[in-house]
């Protein structure tokens, strides 16, 4: 093999690489997303659903 084939083999392997890495990356990015979703919801008492009310206040006297 000449100088410039080794090179190629090598660029073609670390693709390779890169793209299974990048693979695994994203199943392990959708599993945790799965787990995230399944917990259970958080406590609606603790967690501000609605906007707060505004008082009134009489600043013309």
């Amino acid at each position: 093999m000449t100088h410039a084939e080794l090179v190629i083999q090598n660029a073609l392997a670390f693709v390779a690489a890169s793209r299974s890495a990048r693979e695994r990356d994203l199943e392990r990015r959708e599993k945790l997303l799965e787990r995230i979703q399944l917990m259970r919801p958080p406590n609606r008492y603790l967690v501000k659903t609605r906007g707060g009310e505004q008082l009134k206040l009489d600043l013309d006297h």
